[in-house]
């Protein structure tokens, strides 16, 4: 005779129910996912400092940062206004139309000392990345919102832990 017992739990309505319920309304539901940049240790250093400087609210939204956890990217709101910190530097960075104005879809530009590159996604969304920083740091902003507020919020942390320069 077999020794082990396999026990069989059944589950009735009223807890499939109750479980359903509370799968659904999970906290983690509504928690924005995001590839985490892989920058070299200098870079990741000068990100960790920015994280540590990022304001607790951006344009009036708490943080809720996204998942995987990352002291490389940060999150605010629902749906969530978007940083992540030593990403690759964008194509249209070096792209001559961006820097002539002939790019409907790339400006270049600054907000309280921070100079950035705004591209306009093919979802209606914007993506800024900062130029002549050392470090690039990207801010992904929902369709929708004005990524105004957020840039102004954002511009003393990144003068803070970002030094003026030349990524490479």
């Amino acid at each position: 005779m077999n020794s082990c017992h396999r026990r069989r739990i059944l589950i009735g309505p009223p807890a499939l129910a109750v479980l359903i319920t509370v799968a659904g309304c999970s906290p983690a539901d509504d928690t924005a996912s995001v590839a985490v940049p892989r920058p070299g240790a200098e870079v990741t250093k000068m990100c960790q400092d920015l994280d540590e400087a990022l304001p607790a609210r951006l344009d009036g939204l708490g943080r809720e940062d996204p998942e995987p956890a990352s002291a490389l990217t940060a999150g605010w709101g629902s749906p969530a206004i978007i940083l992540r910190c030593g990403v690759v530097r964008p194509p249209k960075m070096i792209d001559p139309k961006v820097v002539e104005g002939a790019d409907p879809d790339a400006v270049a530009g600054g907000v309280n000392g921070v100079s950035w590159l705004m591209e306009r996604q093919d979802d209606g969304s914007f993506r800024f990345t900062t130029a002549s920083r050392t470090a690039y740091v990207e801010v992904s902003v929902p369709e929708g919102r004005d990524g105004t507020g957020a840039l102004v919020d954002l511009a003393p942390a990144v003068k803070k832990a970002i030094p003026e320069g030349i990524a490479d």
